[in-house]
């Protein structure tokens, strides 16, 4: 039917290539061009458009789009009155949560926002800018920053800039005083949307294989075999969502055990097994993780 159809808004940007990414490890193939803002995805009932994160939740909001990947920070910017259906622990480089901060050049005397009363703040979060600063009662002059902002650190009294990793902002020899906002990005819905079933289901689906998605990435499948007589010696040492899986083999002396790990532990864990008394460990990548 023409009106089962989910509208969905992919954020340009730094987060399109994540996003698009992302979207292909849940299991949808997104078709991309550098020269349309309609992408095509392998979902008959999809349909897609390319839009700015900072304009995305005001026009989940209009109902122009049904649902929408877009940072807190323009949730909280914008005013929006939408559903968040869930956080999605992804953004350009990390999985870390991104953050707008307050800074200032290297050779500023400025240590803490109260130094800032009476100066002038750039800022391209204009709104939650003079929120913090309003919160603080600390009077200031926000202006509103069309992007680059760190170039104008020597033009006004301090920036509000954001920041993933700190790297731009070292090398443009800045200094952090203070967060404004941490954001995360999150996969939100018009209220009138999430009220339809098709498209309430649909929205579920989504964000299930999404978080999947992202949860697989930080985690890694494992398997050995395991000599009876070391089987509990083995599971003590394992950790594990639940419980191991632990199998019967042909040879009755010894069993097959599989866990789901964080990739972070792998390096130190395979060892410890190894001297345990596994054998044949595998260890291999995982598409999904559903809790």
């Amino acid at each position: 039917m023409a009106e089962d159809i989910l509208k969905l808004g992919i954020p340009t940007g730094s987060l399109k290539k994540a996003t698009i990414e992302l979207f292909s490890k849940a299991g949808f193939h997104i078709s991309d061009s550098e020269r349309s803002y309609s992408p095509t995805i392998d979902d008959e009932q999809i349909q897609l458009t390319y839009l700015r994160a900072q304009e995305m939740s005001r026009y989940v909001q209009d109902g122009v789009l049904d649902v929408g990947i877009t940072g807190y920070d323009w949730i909280m910017e914008n005013g929006s009155d939408v559903v968040e259906v869930s956080e999605l622990a992804y953004s350009k480089n990390t999985s870390r949560p991104t953050r707008w901060v307050l800074a200032v050049p290297d050779e500023s005397k400025v240590t803490k926002p109260e130094q800032l009363r009476g100066g002038i703040i750039a800022a391209e979060l204009l709104n939650m800018t003079k929120k913090y600063f309003a919160d603080k009662n600390i009077d200031v002059q926000v202006e509103f920053s069309w992007g680059a902002t760190e170039v104008k650190a020597r033009l006004v009294d301090a920036i509000v800039e954001l920041t993933e990793t700190g790297t731009s902002l070292r090398a443009n020899n800045l200094r952090i005083i203070d967060t404004v906002i941490a954001s995360t990005t999150r996969l939100i819905a018009n209220k009138a949307a999430w009220e339809d079933k098709f498209k309430r289901e649909k929205i579920e689906n989504i964000s299930i294989l999404l978080n999947a998605a992202i949860d697989a990435g930080s985690r890694v499948g494992l398997k050995m075999n395991v000599r009876k007589a070391n089987l509990e010696s083995i599971l003590n040492i394992l950790p594990a969502e639940k419980s191991p899986t632990v199998s019967s083999l042909a040879n009755s002396d010894f069993t097959a055990v599989e866990v789901v790990i964080e990739d972070k532990v792998e390096r130190s864990l395979v060892p410890a097994l190894k001297r345990a008394g596994a054998s044949g460990i595998i260890t291999y990548p995982l598409n999904k993780v559903i809790h």
